[in-house]
């Protein structure tokens, strides 16, 4: 492989921002859909083709038919910045973002690797230009990037797709709101005249944020812990649906300090898992097998080697916590701590408080169907 842009590279961030930023404070921006998938650098030179992650980690042999989907459709020399995705089928026969079948297509055995390539197949979204041919556009600003990754790649229509773009603020509003019912994860916002800087945070994200009164089930110490000053690392949470505690998240992110306080604040909840509600899932019971939710305290292949064992609470404590959506019946990421609530009855917090966005079809923001209201004068350069 010889490229003008040559791996390993970190790709270009973002920074959190609230609200749709102003284009006019920033010099002009584009905005695109944020997608929820890995992150993906994709070298193609010729025959030879290299997937690599946000951390330059390699993910080109689990992702056989992606590599494959790259030869055919991508330019012969090329390096672009895009999204490894998975979708699955919704009741209403459309399509939406799964992470969770995404996660399991890393997995060590070629065997198991090449069937779930069939059985759960991957696709890639290009966003961004960082080589075509013998030219680096490294130094380039978006706005060329773009233009020149749209010629590169007009007419792919699936697996590898091209990403919608806007500069109409009122139209990223709405994909904020209407994207999210595919699994989407905000709307991304980056500077027409900027260059494509590795690994800084050059570009605005706008995620959402929710919030939820949960039960406190547990915790996990800090890897920094010890015997002599105990900290904590994460509260384990919960809510209850059908009389049962289930497991939806934690919550982390907090000071040295706080986690000296918190640890030492809940020593009086402490009990023994016999007497906890998730001690049904380490007695292996039938509503344990049943169970469909993942449980604290079991490996997986993202997690091989490390401590996952949690010191039981009874669960008489509610926390509200900020989330940004749901991974089906679990927090996508890490809960934010906001406040303790005494005036909540445990029992009382279940599912039917969490905001469900509504149902949205993968294809349409992938070009594959036709759109709507999102198919506005505004919505430029889709796919």
């Amino acid at each position: 492989m010889d490229l003008p842009v040559m791996p390993p590279v970190q790709p270009m961030l973002a920074k959190s921002v609230k609200g749709i930023p102003d284009p006019d404070r920033h010099g002009g921006l584009s905005f695109e859909p944020k997608w929820d998938g890995f992150r993906c650098l994709v070298f193609r030179d010729g025959d030879e083709v290299e997937l690599t992650s946000r951390n330059t980690k390699p993910l080109t042999r689990y992702f056989p038919e992606v590599v494959a989907a790259i030869r055919q459709q991508l330019p012969e020399r090329c390096v672009l910045d895009g999204e490894l995705f998975v979708a699955r089928e919704t009741p209403d026969g459309g399509e939406r973002l799964e992470f969770e079948l995404l996660q399991e297509r890393i997995h060590p055995a070629k065997s198991r690797v090449e069937m779930l390539s069939e059985k759960t197949p991957a696709g890639f979204v290009a966003f961004d230009l960082l080589a075509l041919g013998d030219e680096s556009y490294l130094d380039r600003p978006f706005a060329e990037r773009r233009a020149a990754l749209e010629q590169a790649l007009a007419g792919i229509d699936g697996p590898c797709y091209l990403t919608r773009t806007t500069t109409d603020p009122a139209v990223a509003q709405e994909w904020f709101t209407e994207f999210e019912g595919a699994g989407l994860d905000g709307v991304v916002a980056k500077p027409l005249g900027a260059t494509y800087q590795p690994n800084a945070r050059t570009m605005l994200k706008i995620k959402h944020e929710r919030t939820a009164d949960v039960v406190v089930a547990g915790y996990r110490e800090h890897k920094t812990s010890t015997p002599e000053k105990p900290l904590l690392g994460s509260l384990l949470l919960g809510l209850y649906a059908d009389g049962q505690l289930q497991h939806i998240g934690v919550s982390a992110s907090f000071t040295a300090a706080r986690r000296a306080e918190l640890i030492e604040q809940l020593q009086p909840l402490v009990c023994p898992i016999e007497k906890h509600p998730w001690g049904a899932w380490m007695g292996g019971d039938d509503w344990a097998i049943a169970n469909p939710d993942r449980v604290p305290g079991t490996q997986s292949r993202w997690s091989a080697g490390k401590d996952l064992s949690f010191t039981p609470l009874r669960p008489d404590l509610v926390v509200e916590v900020a989330y940004d959506h749901m991974e089906g019946r679990r927090f996508r990421h890490t809960a934010q701590f906001r406040r303790w609530r005494t005036d909540r009855d445990p029992e009382s917090c279940g599912y039917d408080q969490l905001d469900q966005p509504v149902s949205y079809d993968l294809g349409r923001i992938l070009g594959v169907a036709p759109s709507s209201s999102s198919m506005k004068s505004g919505d430029e350069h889709h796919v």
